[in-house]
């Protein structure tokens, strides 16, 4: 009953399974459709997931994480070393070109990380406070200092520092088309509904990225998931991503297409204004009322069922793989509705509370934890808007109850999300300064020891008093031409580059959902 009601839910869209055939091919585009706009393909200027996986298409870095082991390889810099805690040397790769076919050098280098250190314009200020500046040593060698230990600087420069061009930084960054060091270029751009990327052919051949396969990239921008899908299962896009899983049985039934759903490192949060910056009178500053809706949330049951088989619930305010992440340190709160209840009415409220859900998640899911938060008295009013107009509203102190995701820049150590929640930045609603105190001690040592140490204290704060709730880890669905050698990684980075369209010979049975 549950695949039927699925199903009809799909309404005319199942009707488009029998789509046209792809054309095959060596030159054939690769055509995708999704749902973010990027006005400005900057990688410093945006925060949507879409712009951050461009950015490493179109930009380097000066190391490569390699998405199946997470290992550190040289990609712009052969080499790197540590001078001090805080000076570390990179040796850079000789003979890359921009994509305008000039030469790239350690100005570029140095200009970029002098520009992301001292500039707080960026759209994630936070992630690059480390960085102290950078020095031309050589016009092979570049120094680059912090401000304070870094143990995952690597990891940094891998995910979120692209190297940029020194003289369009000079030019204000934006005066200039966008030229980069990466495996394609941007062949056109409109800022709202289409992006094209066409291979570069003067890559250096020895990038561990590789020279791409597929020679063209044809992203189009939709205006919703609908349109999306209808792109995929009526022949005009080869890829999507991001689609409820509702929809895969659609996709499934066509023989020529794939449906993939894997979980990802961006988790679910709910942000509560524990510090009372939306007003004295706020109802969430009281401890009981946050372990309230602590209680009151079916965690395990909205990750099964609203994100996917794949999805888990969390404790921690992190993702479990992440260097610093101790899970055991994070108290537990069951699904309890009875504790929930009596908790409100020992905080003074019996009858509950009404208060606004800020939100950009999906409506259905912003209506489930509405229906569970209901059920124990809190009236919770959902305010459902554009990223965007969600992050701009948190940040200027406005929202006292806020649900929404966050990946991590795809970085593997807690030291890109506990900072960027709890070190009084505009974003925190905590403003502990004993928590604040022990993230950025653990911030700024390479003993693991005690880095885990101070993280694990930290958690427990956090989590005892119920200043922040997670809630669980996502699931990324991707459907696509079954004719596409395709793999997503957890770091919820779709590479383009390491595509390639299959041989005839590579056919095989009817392709099923892989969990």
């Amino acid at each position: 009953m549950r695949m039927r009601r699925r199903e009809a839910l799909l309404g005319p869209l199942a009707l488009l399974a029998t789509g046209p055939a792809r054309a095959q091919g060596a030159s054939r585009p690769l055509r995708v459709s999704w749902r973010e706009a990027i006005p400005n393909l900057d990688p410093y200027a945006n925060q949507l997931r879409a712009g951050f996986a461009l950015a490493h298409e179109i930009w380097d870095t000066l190391v490569y994480r390699n998405p199946a082991d997470f290992e550190i390889r040289p990609l712009l810099a052969t080499s790197w070393a540590w001078e001090d805690d805080r000076s570390l040397v990179f040796a850079l790769r000789p003979g890359v070109r921009w994509h305008d076919d000039s030469p790239f050098s350690a100005e570029d280098v140095a200009y970029t990380i002098s520009m992301i250190a001292s500039d707080r314009r960026l759209s994630a200020p936070s992630v690059y406070r480390w960085l102290g500046g950078a020095d031309v040593i050589d016009p092979l060698r570049v120094r680059v200092r912090l401000k304070r230990p870094m143990p995952a600087a690597l990891e940094y420069f891998a995910m979120a520092i692209w190297i940029l061009k020194a003289s369009y930084i000079r030019s204000g960054r934006f005066a200039h088309p966008m030229v980069g060091t990466g495996p394609y270029r941007v062949a056109a751009a409109d800022g709202t509904s289409r992006i094209d990327l066409t291979r570069f052919d003067g890559y250096y051949a020895d990038s561990p990225k590789g020279r791409p396969a597929i020679t063209d990239v044809e992203i189009r921008v939709v205006p919703d998931a609908t349109t999306e899908l209808a792109d995929l299962l009526g022949g005009a896009a080869d890829w999507i991503w991001k689609f409820d899983p509702d929809r895969i049985p659609a996709i499934l039934r066509n023989p020529g297409l794939a449906a993939v759903q894997a979980e990802s490192m961006r988790i679910g949060y709910i942000s509560l204004d524990a510090a009372g910056r939306t007003g004295i009178d706020n109802p969430l500053c009281d401890e009981a009322v946050r372990k309230a809706i602590s209680y009151a949330l079916d965690r395990a049951a909205m990750a099964r069922e609203l994100v996917g088989v794949r999805a888990r619930a969390l404790d921690a305010p992190c993702y479990p793989t992440q260097v610093g992440c101790v899970t055991a340190a994070a108290v537990h709160y069951a699904y309890d509705p009875a504790r929930a209840r009596h908790l409100l009415a020992e905080a003074g409220y019996p009858n509950g509370f009404a208060v606004q859900l800020v939100t950009y998640e999906p409506p259905r899911w912003s209506a489930v934890m509405q229906r569970y938060l209901r059920a124990v008295g809190i009236d919770a009013q959902v305010i459902q808007l554009q990223p965007g107009e969600v992050v701009l509203r948190t940040i200027e102190g406005q929202t006292r109850m806020q649900a929404g995701d966050w990946g991590s820049y795809s970085i593997n150590d807690v030291s890109a999300i506990l900072p960027h929640f709890f070190t009084f930045t505009p974003e925190d609603y905590t403003r502990d300064p004993a928590v604040r105190d022990l993230i950025e001690d653990a911030g700024a040592t390479r003993d693991m020891a005690r880095r885990n140490a101070d993280y694990a204290e930290a958690i427990h704060d956090i989590t005892v008093h119920a200043d922040w709730l997670p809630l669980y880890t996502y699931t990324v669905t991707y459907g696509f031409s079954r004719d596409l050698d395709f793999t997503p990684y957890a770091d919820e980075l779709p590479r383009f580059f390491l595509c390639r369209w299959k041989e005839p010979d590579e056919g095989g049975g009817p392709m099923s959902l892989r969990r």
